[in-house]
């Protein structure tokens, strides 16, 4: 280890520590909130987006937990780095996912060509950022 690896790391971490809660917290409003939509609207909004209704209200709920377990998980002071993992690998599949089942399920309409990629790279970009954001966190 080189001198400037231990005089940076103690100063680095604290903030690649919140960088990764702030990341977790806004993964978890955002699915939270996507998913109590769903909950809340699946008949408009699985009309506007081409998505059966039924399909709406199981996203919605897979969704208001995933969000609430991500929450959970930001709200500790340092994330078990396991979880933020995992937490990644959901991401990613949620990503590959959305866009198949817009390709092979569903029925989008254009609202739904324009939400479904949207949604997903966004979700994308939440889990690259909590990689990088974990990745700076000292082993």
């Amino acid at each position: 280890m080189s001198a400037h690896t231990l005089t940076t790391a103690p100063r680095t971490a604290p903030a690649a520590r919140t960088a990764l809660r702030r990341w977790l917290v806004l993964d978890a409003v955002v699915s939270g909130g996507n998913g109590l939509a769903y909950l809340a609207f699946p008949g408009p909004l699985g009309e506007l987006l081409g998505v059966g209704r039924s399909t709406l209200l199981e996203l919605g709920a897979v969704l208001a937990v995933f969000g609430l377990a991500v929450g959970l998980l930001a709200a500790r002071p340092q994330p078990p780095g396991l979880a933020v993992r995992a937490v990644i690998d959901i991401n990613l599949v949620w990503t590959v996912l959305s866009v198949v089942a817009m390709e092979l399920w569903f029925e989008p309409t254009t609202a739904g060509y324009v939400w479904i990629p949207l949604q997903a790279a966004t979700v994308a970009l939440f889990a690259a950022l909590q990689f990088t954001a974990l990745r700076r966190l000292p082993e």
